[in-house]
Parts: C-alpha cells; sequence; structure tokens
C-alpha cells in the first residue's frame, strides 16, 4: 500500500513529506485511513534522536484514530467502516507471561512500537501516526465506543493510558488522594481521570499561577511546590502521586507528601533524575515507581470509561504542514494541553 506521511530525515532537519509503502495485508491484519494523529512529546524526542534509538527516515505519531479501509481474512472484530484507534504499540510475542495477562507493554521479548520499532515478522522499520494509512495486527487494534468524539479521542491513546494505568495499578477510587505534578498533555489527562474515578485530586505547581486552569479541569486545589509552610501542612497527605514532569527535576520535595505506603510514580521523565536523599523512602515506608503505558485489554477499558464519562483532552487542531511549529511550541510548553494533527490536511498537501 502505497502512502503519504511526515518525516524526520535527520535529526536537525524539519518534519517534511514522505511517501513510502505499508506491507501488504496479512490474514490478522487490519488496515485504515488515518482521521487523526495527536502529537506526543516522545514525537519530538524521537525525531530528534534524543534517546539514541531512531532511524532515519522516520514517521512518528503513536495516537492514532482511524476508519478501517480492509481487514485480512481472518480478522472477526472489526469490518470495513469500523472507527478504530492504534496507540504506542503494534505487536509483541503473545507467548509469554505478561502478554497472557494482557500487558504486552511489557512484553518478556519486547513489543514492537508503532514507531522506532522493527515488525517482528519482515523486520522492517515501523512508521507511526503522521500519515494517511495504517496496517496493524487485530489484536493491537482499538475499537473507538460510540459518542467518543474522534476530533479529541487521539490523545488518549497515549496521554490518557499513560496516566490512567497507575491509576488502576494503584486502585484509585472514591476516596483516593491524588496529587498530579505538571500540568501539561499528561497532567492535564490524569487530573480529568483521577477525578472520573472518584479521588480528590491536588494539582503540585511551582507557583499559585495555574490554580484557575487546574481548578477548570475538575482539580480540587493547586499546591505551589515553591511555598515552604503550604508543603509542610500538606506532609502525609496523599496515598499517590503522578509526576508527568518530562525533564530532569528533583523527587525530594514531593516525597514527604506521600502518607505511609503512598507511591510516587514516574511517567513523564525518561532518563536521569535529580540526585535524591533516601531520608524520606525509609521513615514513611514510601515508594517511587515507574509505569509506562497499559495493555490492549486495559487501553480498551480506557477509551470506554471516557466515553462512558465523556472525559476528552483539550486539543488544539493542526494541519500536517504545521508540525515544526508545533514542536517548537511544545518545547516552549506552549499548548493547552495537546496537539492533534487533522489527517485530512496530508491529503490536500500531497495531491
Amino acid at each position: 500500500m502505497k502512502t503519504t506521511g511526515y518525516a524526520a530525515y535527520t535529526p536537525d532537519s524539519p518534519l517534511a513529506l514522505f511517501q513510502f509503502e505499508r506491507r501488504s495485508l496479512r490474514p490478522n491484519d487490519v488496515a485504515m485511513e488515518i482521521l487523526y494523529s495527536g502529537v506526543c512529546h516522545s514525537d519530538l524526542h524521537t525525531a530528534r534522536n534524543d534517546w539514541g534509538w531512531s532511524y532515519y527516515p522516520i514517521v512518528p505519531g503513536h495516537e492514532i484514530v482511524g476508519r478501517v479501509t480492509a481487514v485480512g481474512d481472518k480478522v472477526g472484530k472489526y469490518r470495513v467502516g469500523d472507527h478504530v484507534a492504534v496507540g504506542c504499540m503494534v505487536d509483541s510475542c503473545m507467548a509469554c507471561d505478561q502478554c497472557g495477562r494482557g500487558e504486552e507493554q511489557l512484553c518478556r521479548a519486547g513489543n514492537t512500537g508503532t514507531y522506532a520499532g522493527r515488525d517482528r515478522i519482515s523486520g522492517e522499520n515501523t512508521q507511526g501516526g503522521y500519515s494517511k494509512h495504517l496496517v496493524v495486527r487485530e489484536e493491537f487494534c482499538l475499537r473507538v465506543p460510540e459518542g467518543l468524539d474522534l476530533a479529541r479521542a487521539a490523545p488518549l491513546l497515549c496521554a490518557g493510558i499513560t496516566t490512567y494505568s497507575p491509576l488502576r495499578t494503584w486502585n484509585v477510587g472514591a476516596g483516593s488522594r491524588v496529587a498530579v505534578i505538571g500540568l501539561g498533555g499528561l497532567g492535564h489527562m490524569a487530573v480529568k481521570l483521577a477525578v472520573g474515578l472518584g479521588a480528590e485530586v491536588t494539582v503540585l505547581s511551582r507557583s499559585s499561577d495555574k490554580k484557575a486552569d487546574a481548578l477548570a479541569l475538575g482539580a480540587h486545589r493547586l499546591l505551589a511546590s515553591s511555598d515552604p509552610q503550604a508543603m509542610a501542612q500538606a506532609a502525609n497527605g496523599f496515598d499517590l502521586i503522578i509526576d508527568t514532569v518530562p525533564v530532569k527535576h528533583a523527587l525530594d520535595p514531593y516525597l514527604p507528601l506521600l502518607d505511609v505506603d503512598g507511591t510516587l510514580v514516574i511517567v513523564g521523565q525518561i532518563g536521569p533524575l535529580e540526585e535524591m536523599n533516601t531520608v524520606p523512602l525509609l521513615l514513611g515506608r514510601r515508594r517511587i515507581a515507574g509505569s509506562p503505558i497499559g495493555g490492549i485489554r486495559e487501553t480498551q477499558e480506557m477509551l470506554d470509561f471516557c466515553a462512558r464519562k465523556n472525559i476528552l483532552p483539550d486539543c488544539e487542531m493542526i494541519r500536517m504542514d504545521q508540525i515544526n511549529e508545533a514542536f517548537e511550541r511544545m518545547e516552549k510548553a506552549d499548548v493547552r494541553y495537546r496537539f492533534v494533527i487533522d489527517m485530512a490536511s496530508l491529503a490536500v498537501e500531497a495531491a
């Protein structure tokens, strides 16, 4: 299948038009026309090879909503015309204990990324959602529930599940005390989802400047980490802290906020953190954990939950040819809170 996308050709060049081929349909494959593609900070890191595993040219994008255009002979869940979604992975071994538990993101052999991965059968590089078409294994295709706004649903496939998964893993519900560090693409989804699950939610920010935004998203309060008195008063006040900060930072200011057996979960920064003091961990029996995306079953659960609760990201729609400007703005945190590409604009550009 010949298709068109936008790719990074080098770590330093802007994304540009790219013609390439998707694989032929296998018996268990779903082919789709991509309607909307969310823009994740991981896309920017990958385009610039910040993590060291990029290849070129590479098409980013792992927040994908589309319409089924063809299915393989053995596909039973989807039909042509269905609205479907794909997140951060398109395959796994499907044979290990983790895959058997529905935790394909933790596959012992490593899951296959929607981009920056290699096809398990052909060995070809995977290419992501900044393109007109996608071919994906049926088991890694998700159904978009009726009533979920297609134009705003795409960021749920990364920002949504990345924050929903730890909330479910640590059993957040009515009465849970949850804090969210950072109010960006991940943070604003963490707030909405935790509120939807019934938690009492606090946003942790360096100042009170984002208080109105936090309350508008459903948070019950904002705690300014630059206020020593307010931080001291909040000691032992949270069962779970979701840390969405995507850069190197210190954890020490936040650990005393956890109650006994409380957990701080890192979902933002991939890489080093500031040196930390273990005293608050040991004396308070507190924990630091990490969490990636969720498995396919949990991701479908999240989509269904968002449809029932009408939980959607706050999005700014852009054209495909605005992606380089969007990357620049993302670096400056100049977006509230997620960019989504209308992929119909790519057809116009490529015509």
